[in-house]
C-alpha cells in the first residue's frame, strides 16, 4: 500500500484503524556497481483471494519450520479465514494453520529459546506465541513501554532468544513516533533502545549478531543500530538512503554474507544491497504478472539453501514468489 492516501483497514481491529505501508526503490544518486542487475522471481503458486469484510488480502512474514515448510502470514484476514497459513512450496499445497477472531498479524518469526512461533499483533500492541503445531496461543507480551502503546509490526531474535521489535508508531500520522524495543525471553521487561523513529518496520540482526538493521518507512531509508554486548546500544546511524517515489521501505532480511534484501511494498520488488551499502541488484516479479501486484512485503532464504521465497499481494490476490538468493539463508533471512 503507498504512504498516501493512507487506507483504514476497517473491521480488523476494535482498538484503532490498522495501517500497513511498504516500499519500491532505486538508489538515489549514480548507480553503484550491479544496481542495474535483475533477478527474476518465478511465481509458486497463489495462496489468498482478496477478502471481502477487508476489501484486500497482504501476505507477510514468510517463516520455514524445522520440515522445511514455509508459514505465511495474512494480515487482512478476517475472522474464521486462516491468519497463518503453511505452506509446502515442494507440493505446492497451502492449508490453514492459525486463526482467531481479533489478531492482525504482520510477521512471524520462531524462537530459539523455546522454539514456539512469536507473531505481532500491529492493531492491539501484542505479541501473541503459538506452539510449533500452531496449538496452544498465548498472548506473550501486551501493554505499554515507556507509557506508549506499540504497534509492532516486525521482529528478530537474538541467540539467546530475546526480541527485537520495531514499534511502528507514528504511521498513520506520519510523525517520528516508533521506536525500536527489546523484549526479554520471558516477556516481563522492555526497554526502548531508538525512539523517535520514522515507522520503523523490517529489522534483521546483521550477520554477526553485533547490531539491527532496520527500515524507517516514511523516511526510505535503512538504519544500523550497533549494539554494546550487554543489551544496550553502542551507537546509531543511516546506512542507505532509499529513494522509492511513490513507494517506501518495507521488511528486511540478511543472509549468511550479510547482504541486505529491503522489500518494496507499493512495487512488487525488493532491492538488494551489501552491507556496505553497494547496490546489488533487485529481484523482478515479471512485467506480465506485475499489474495487478502491488507489493513485495518479505522474504524468508531456505535456512542452509539460496533458494528465496517473497510474499506479494495486490488487487489479483496474495501469491508466493521464488528467486536464487546471493548467498545461502540463516535465521536472519527467515522470518520477522
Amino acid at each position: 500500500m503507498r504512504r498516501l492516501p493512507i487506507r483504514p483497514l476497517a473491521g480488523l481491529a476494535a482498538a484503532g484503524a490498522l495501517v500497513l505501508t511498504g516500499c519500491g526503490t532505486q538508489t538515489a544518486g549514480a548507480p553503484a556497481a550491479g544496481a542495474d542487475r535483475t533477478i527474476r522471481a518465478q511465481q509458486v503458486m497463489k495462496l489468498t483471494e482478496v477478502h471481502e469484510e477487508t476489501g484486500m488480502t497482504l501476505l507477510e512474514g514468510p517463516v520455514f519450520d524445522g520440515k522445511g515448510r514455509l508459514l505465511v502470514v495474512d494480515v487482512t484476514a478476517p475472522a474464521g479465514e486462516p491468519k497463518v497459513l503453511r505452506v509446502d512450496v515442494r507440493r505446492k499445497t497451502a492449508e490453514p494453520f492459525h486463526t482467531d477472531d481479533r489478531g492482525t498479524y504482520a510477521s512471524a518469526q520462531f524462537s530459539p529459546y523455546d522454539g514456539r512461533i512469536y507473531l505481532t499483533d500491529f492493531s492491539h500492541g501484542e505479541i501473541v506465541s503459538l506452539a510449533a503445531d500452531g496449538t496452544d496461543p498465548r498472548i506473550f507480551f501486551s501493554g505499554a513501554v515507556d507509557g506508549a502503546p506499540m504497534n509492532p509490526d516486525d521482529l528478530a531474535f537474538d541467540q539467546d532468544g530475546d526480541l527485537y521489535v520495531s514499534d511502528s508508531r507514528g504511521m498513520s500520522e506520519g510523525e517520528s513516533t516508533g521506536r525500536i524495543v527489546r523484549i526479554g525471553r520471558d516477556g516481563e521487561e522492555a526497554a526502548v533502545l531508538a525512539d523517535g523513529l520514522a515507522a520503523p518496520n523490517g529489522i534483521s540482526f546483521d550477520a554477526d549478531h553485533r547490531g539491527l538493521w532496520f527500515s524507517e518507512l516514511t523516511e526510505n531509508r535503512i538504519s544500523y543500530l550497533s549494539l554494546d554486548g550487554e543489551g544496550g546500544v553502542a551507537s546509531r546511524h543511516t546506512a542507505i538512503r532509499v529513494d522509492g517515489g511513490l513507494a517506501q521501505t518495507d521488511s528486511l532480511a540478511v543472509d549468511a554474507d550479510g547482504n541486505l534484501y529491503q522489500a518494496l511494498h507499493g512495487r512488487p520488488a525488493m532491492a538488494v544491497y551489501s552491507k556496505y551499502g553497494e547496490r546489488l541488484g533487485t529481484v523482478e516479479v515479471p512485467a506480465r504478472a506485475a499489474e495487478g501486484l502491488r507489493s513485495a512485503t518479505n522474504v524468508a532464504i531456505s535456512p542452509g539453501g539460496t533458494r528465496a521465497y517473497l510474499t506479494v499481494s495486490g488487487p489479483a490476490g496474495g501469491y508466493l514468489y521464488s528467486f536464487e538468493a546471493l548467498a545461502e539463508g540463516t535465521r536472519q533471512s527467515n522470518g520477522g
